[in-house]
């Protein structure tokens, strides 16, 4: 009997998990994904193309790409958005028909995240193989999505460019109660070492350079590349400093070698009975398509490890 490579139940492979990081907001990251437009300069391996595409981004929309390979043949992935929930998730699945059959399908899930002042995009696909023969595809799909994800580099970077010089000026204020005295939080705000604990610290990123002076006059500066390669600087001068009360300061971020904002910040500490009431106020001057949400979010979750820190 002739042996057939069709399965009548699916093989299950482990599923593939991959990160990029990106020097530009998560909004535009997540942008990337929502027209065919889009896709169709990105999302293939490297030496395939996208000749047609129809994108629908809404969850229950149409998710159909055609990739085309080097030798001129079609392989057309058709399936549907589950789930669009801008610009923290998205998902879809689809299924590669080749004459009629079904060889394997895929579930997609993509997060992104913050991370510095650019962000983190995360991919998760699992798999059902029905056709033995397209387990290679599979098997090589961790090396196809690094070239993939270099393609989307470039048109996150190209979106970027195509926004033209802009200026957008935005103010937030943030509050924490935290369990520790005014003296323990100012602390933590001007010592270089105490600083480090929760500023500039953890997986994925390594200090370049770090600076500290925390007096009318002084300077701050934190350097550090990303595990993708991007490196973002933090240069600040300090104009007011009231021991355990206040700090005013001015700073700018730059990713490589572009300036993405220059902000005045104001942080308050006020003595509560169950601790230390911090404020913080930033008035932010956002260049080029880097607009205030994604560092409100971020010097959230830096309040967050200051706090944190705090309890160590």
């Amino acid at each position: 009997m002739a042996q057939t490579n069709e399965l009548k139940a699916g093989v299950k492979p482990e599923p593939l998990v991959i990160s990029r990081s990106f020097p530009a907001p998560r909004e535009l990251v997540f942008r990337a994904w929502s027209s065919a437009d889009h896709m169709k300069r990105w999302f293939c391996p490297e030496g395939y193309s996208v000749p047609e595409a129809e994108i629908d981004f809404r969850a229950g929309g149409v998710f159909a790409i055609c990739m085309r390979s080097p030798e001129g043949q079609d392989f057309w992935s058709r399936g549907e958005f589950t789930e669009v929930s801008p610009p923290d998730r998205l998902a879809f699945r689809g299924a590669v028909v080749v004459g009629g059959e079904q060889k394997f399908s895929s579930h997609t899930t993509v997060t992104f995240e913050d991370e510095g002042a650019g962000a983190r995009m995360t991919v998760r696909q699992a798999y059902e193989i029905f056709d033995l023969g397209f387990l290679s595809a599979v098997e090589g799909a961790p090396e196809g999505w690094r070239t993939t994800l270099d393609k989307l580099e470039r048109e996150v970077a190209r979106i970027q460019s195509s926004q033209g010089r802009s200026i957008v000026h935005a103010t937030f204020s943030l509050q924490r109660v935290y369990d520790a005295s005014p003296a323990q939080v100012f602390r933590a705000l001007s010592d270089k070492a105490a600083k480090a604990r929760w500023f500039g610290d953890g997986e994925g990123y390594e200090v370049l350079e770090r600076e500290m002076d925390v007096r009318p006059g002084g300077r701050e500066r934190l350097k550090g590349r990303w595990a993708s390669g991007m490196v973002s600087t933090f240069d600040a001068v300090y104009f007011d400093v009231v021991p355990d009360e206040r700090l005013v300061y001015a700073y700018e971020m730059s990713l490589d070698d572009r300036k993405v904002s220059v902000s005045l910040a104001t942080i308050e500490l006020t003595p509560v009975s169950a601790g230390t009431r911090f404020s913080i106020t930033e008035q932010g001057t956002y260049l080029d398509g880097l607009g205030d949400g994604s560092r409100e979010r971020g010097t959230a979750y830096l309040l967050d490890r200051l706090g944190a820190s705090l309890q160590r």
